[in-house]
């Protein structure tokens, strides 16, 4: 058994040393540039998760890490999210798959109501992405917004430029507009225990059968003001490809406001 930890640990090195490098040389980047202001608030983390599956004569690892940034001022809020997912079982590849979004909420009208827009680049070798880039804008609104519940739906348009392996193993580029809706959650306890969720189903508007599900549920148990154990449940589904996959992954949240 320590064997095989020792090998899970040299083959999880190799194949994430250069990502978390470049993922540490960002954070410490972003955190020179963050400057505390009386009207301007910043926010980043840093998560590392994983699990292992050790058997007689199996061995499935996966590694899930994200790098978070957020921007916000009075009426504009920027979020700046990066996930990566790298998994193997028995030496075959399941999963490499990263995903980064850059999304903007602008506040200008009545209460708990913005207007938002988003850029989010994907790649998954598990949902047989290849590339695909989703950008667009929509409204939401917020049914809860206090400190210790918040409950938001929201509606928009994207447009979809996808390069994808269909279940016949040909190549399928093409674009659509999708309807994308989503719902978010966040519930606080006693200031020590959270739970969050964001779910969305993005429809194309061209054929019914080709859907995007992505939904995400974090439990988060806070140990000090910069550091919290953290478990996520995640499903995802690329109807196209009839592909998807559901990953469960606990470890450590490296948080810090400016």
């Amino acid at each position: 058994m320590l064997d095989a930890i020792v090998v899970f640990y040299g083959i999880a090195y190799t194949c994430t040393m250069k990502y978390k490098l470049l993922l540490a040389i960002s954070l410490l980047a972003q955190l020179a540039y963050a400057q505390p202001s009386d009207s301007t608030h910043y926010y980043t983390n840093f998560t590392t998760a994983g699990s292992i599956n050790k058997t007689n004569n199996d061995i499935a690892y996966l590694m899930n890490d994200g790098l978070k940034f957020i921007i916000k001022k009075k009426q504009v809020w920027f979020n700046f999210d990066n996930n990566w997912v790298y998994g193997k079982q028995n030496s075959e590849l399941t999963n490499n798959d990263y995903s980064s979004v850059f999304e903007v909420n602008v506040y200008e009208t009545f209460p708990h109501f913005f207007y938002w827009g988003l850029a989010n680049y994907n790649t998954s070798y598990s949902l047989k992405i290849n590339n695909e880039l989703l950008a667009g804008a929509g409204i939401a609104y917020s049914i809860l917004d206090r400190k210790n519940a918040y409950l938001n739906l929201s509606d928009g348009v994207l447009y979809d430029a996808s390069d994808l392996t269909l279940p016949d193993n040909n190549r399928d580029v093409y674009h659509t507009y999708r309807n994308s809706f989503r719902l978010s959650a966040k519930f606080t306890i006693a200031d020590k225990f959270s739970i969050d969720s964001k779910s969305f189903i993005q429809n194309s508007f061209q054929s019914g059968s080709d859907y995007i599900i992505k939904s995400t549920t974090n439990l988060s148990f806070k140990l000090n003001k910069w550091l919290n154990l953290t478990s996520a449940l995640t499903y995802n589904r690329q109807n196209r490809t009839k592909s998807e996959n559901l990953l469960f992954t606990y470890g450590l949240t490296f948080e810090r406001y400016f």
